[in-house]
């Protein structure tokens, strides 16, 4: 196996073909709101990340039944993951957010996935998730924007916080039982092939339950689209990434799923994305370059528990 895919996890955990099904609520972030800024991240479009949801006026459950009734019949999918995919889910006032949450667990969904940021993670929202899990079955996910370890990186991409809050996120939100995913861009110019490396190391450490990885796109209207237009920004080329990607993978640890290897971006509002090409056909070239090259997950994860060392 080359590395943990997400669609083998899923058929795996759930004996079934399991698809997300994006919601789209009517909440922001404290990085656009001015709590902390009110540019945002230099990456980020008016619409966050769900350019594909449904408009954020329809119910939870009108979402979760208009999503499954297309998904389940065009990918022929028996069970659902809630995915409250947009902006910063727990920004939301407490009991706005457990009525949300209530709503969504309905049947044939088997997990909820909550997008966040790692400064928008407290103990009353973790007690009343760790609550769902346990009284409805419910597996819980809490996906945190990373994008990157390097902390000079992070303050360039205006994310609002440093590494430290994630890792006290990540630790915050085992203590309760809950599972974490980290979003991880691995192209990001300002980074070297050492940083992408170190994040691998750094999500192993962390014991994270799965990655999702980014190539970096480029929206119109969005300071890094004013800085790329400009030239004062230059993405990497898309073999780079592929060797990126794969350095990723085999340092990290063998057991964290890889939700995806690339992303993909709104056309008609991008000044550039995956090269010009599809991201599955990237995909395709990555895989063919970890089969040739006997490259895989974990091929390189032997630096912790002095894994490394003889005598230990």
């Amino acid at each position: 196996m080359l590395y943990n895919k997400f669609s083998q996890y899923l058929k795996k955990r759930y004996t079934t073909k399991v698809y997300k099904l994006p919601l789209n609520l009517p909440v922001t972030c404290p990085n656009r709101d001015g709590k902390i800024s009110k540019v945002g991240c230099v990456f980020c479009g008016e619409e966050g990340a769900g350019f594909e949801n449904l408009p954020n006026y329809l119910s939870v459950r009108e979402q979760l039944s208009q999503n499954s009734k297309y998904i389940g019949k065009n990918y022929k999918s028996e069970k659902f993951i809630a995915y409250f995919q947009n902006y910063s889910n727990t920004y939301l006032p407490l009991e706005d957010f457990k009525r949300y949450i209530d709503e969504a667990c309905v049947d044939d969904v088997v997990a909820i996935y909550i997008s966040t940021r790692p400064d928008c993670i407290w103990k009353d929202y973790l007690l009343y998730l760790k609550n769902i899990k346990v009284t409805k079955g419910i597996d819980i996910v809490i996906e945190l924007g990373l994008q990157t370890v390097n902390y000079h990186t992070l303050k360039k991409l205006n994310r609002g916080h440093l590494l430290a809050e994630f890792i006290h996120a990540v630790l915050l939100i085992k203590s309760y039982g809950l599972e974490t995913c980290a979003h991880y861009i691995l192209d990001i110019p300002m980074d070297s092939l050492d940083d992408t490396i170190e994040g691998a190391r750094i999500l192993s450490a962390l014991g994270v339950e799965q990655v999702k990885c980014h190539s970096l796109y480029i929206l119109k209207d969005t300071p890094l689209g004013k800085m790329y237009q400009k030239g004062e920004i230059t993405p990497v080329g898309m073999e780079e990434y592929i060797e990126r990607a794969i350095s990723f993978l085999e340092y990290l640890n063998p057991n964290i799923v890889v939700q995806r290897l690339i992303g993909r971006a709104p056309k008609e509002r991008s000044l550039f994305c995956n090269w010009g090409k599809s991201w599955w056909k990237i995909q395709e070239l990555l895989e063919k370059k970890m089969e040739e090259e006997s490259r895989f997950q974990g091929k390189k994860y032997n630096y912790l528990s002095c894994g490394f060392l003889d005598n230990c």
